[in-house]
């Protein structure tokens, strides 16, 4: 399926090398393509992971078990096909992930439990296990490659390479972290969304580590929508080297952990984004700001079902500044809500305050907001302190196209 590059694509940075971090490419075939859909990272001894996994209770061999892998708090690899996603798949599913980790454990010489796999594609078909013997052969002695070359190999129906880059100070030392993501349709994580993988030389403590994950997550992966499908395979995955080579952070209370945390957040809250930019169909980037709810969670699932509206979605397709279809959204979202202290608006523009239309609203200037490609819904709910930032995108007949004939 050849498809045309997201109008909100973003060129890939500029991710510098990471200590202890080793990426390989190859191809296993999974899928009648010709392209290379297997990557695997090699990772230092002595490296730190956490992870948050998707909900859906019908989720992949590969999420069980990377939820095991994750508990014991050590990764010295991550391998990722894409074209197969490995889910509903029963027994002869779970046997092919552990065939994967044991022969990448053997060329380690490690346990098995610090493989973590993931898998990403068509549901139902059980991942060959000859192909996969073959394809970690290659994998494994292939030629290290970039971030970029690691990051499209990853993709199904993605239409540009994403990454993600920062820096932080802890003491006197400057720490590295790096991420890549695929996602494209089939995003509404509530944890995660789709695979990503995140990358940083600092020395963290896995449960800390763990800890600011399951945090940052709440606050950017689980605050995206594309279609409201929340996939069997989601995955995300924060891998610390150590080989920056500072005191190891185990808390808040030592140096350098806040600057770590505002790094970590910014470089998730950016892949996160650019999942939405890359929605199938998508040809508007649209934040939903949500204000004045009885809590921060609150807001966020208000915002979540403003985004998740096909109503909502499709009028900004269109153009068309139709806040009663906010308000609906709003109403049925389950939350606290009242419709006399409710305002509305677009692009800095209120339609509605206090649960009524504003007396001098010209919509001209918000129908001028709504032709461009970075939209901003602000809902204000009048009735406490919480607040969140949503991320969704429009809704076309380019998802339709994407869609009716994925497996083709």
């Amino acid at each position: 399926m050849d498809l045309a590059r997201s109008p909100l694509a973003i060129p890939f940075p500029d991710i510098p090398p990471i200590a202890g971090v080793t990426l390989r490419v190859a191809r296993a075939r999974y899928k009648e393509w010709d392209r290379a859909d297997l990557t695997f990272v090699e990772l230092a001894e002595g490296t730190s992971v956490a992870g948050v996994f998707t909900k859906n209770v019908c989720c992949s061999s590969e999420v069980e078990l990377g939820r095991e892998s994750v508990a014991t708090g050590s990764a010295r690899a991550i391998i990722v096909n894409a074209g197969n996603s490995n889910a509903f798949t029963g027994y002869r599913g779970r046997e092919a992930v552990e065939q994967i980790m044991g022969q990448v454990a053997a060329h380690l010489d490690c346990d098995p439990k610090q493989v973590l796999v993931s898998s990403t594609g068509v549901i139902g078909v059980p991942l060959p296990k000859d192909k996969a013997r073959v394809g970690v052969e290659a994998v494994l002695t292939a030629e290290p490659c970039g971030w970029e070359d690691g990051t499209h190999t990853i993709g199904t129906t993605d239409t540009f390479a994403k990454g993600a880059h920062a820096s932080a100070m802890v003491g006197e030392t400057r720490v590295e972290i790096g991420g890549i993501i695929k996602g494209s349709g089939m995003i509404a994580p509530d944890m995660a969304t789709m695979l990503g993988y995140v990358f940083t030389d600092a020395a963290i403590e896995p449960t800390f580590l763990q800890t600011l994950l399951s945090d940052i997550n709440t606050r950017t992966f689980s605050c995206i929508t594309v279609d409201g499908d929340t996939s069997t395979s989601d995955t995300v995955l924060v891998c610390a080297t150590g080989k920056a080579g500072h005191v190891r952070i185990a808390s808040f209370d030592d140096p350098g952990a806040d600057a770590f945390a505002a790094a970590l957040e910014d470089v998730c809250r950016q892949l996160a984004q650019l999942v939405v930019r890359d929605g199938e169909g998508a040809q508007k980037f649209i934040a939903v700001t949500v204000t004045g709810a009885v809590s921060n969670d609150s807001a966020r699932r208000v915002g979540l079902a403003i985004g998740n509206s096909p109503l909502v979605k499709t009028a900004i397709a269109g153009g068309d500044a139709n806040w009663g279809r906010v308000v609906m959204a709003v109403g049925k979202a389950g939350e606290p809500a009242d419709r006399d202290t409710l305002s509305i608006g677009f692009g800095g523009h209120w339609a509605a305050r206090d649960g009524q239309p504003v007396a001098d609203y010209e919509e001209a200037p918000v129908a001028k907001h709504l032709e461009g490609q970075e939209i901003d819904i602000a809902v204000d709910l009048g009735m406490g302190d919480g607040r969140a930032t949503v991320w969704t995108c429009d809704l076309t007949h380019g998802y339709i196209d994407i869609n009716a004939d994925y497996r083709s």
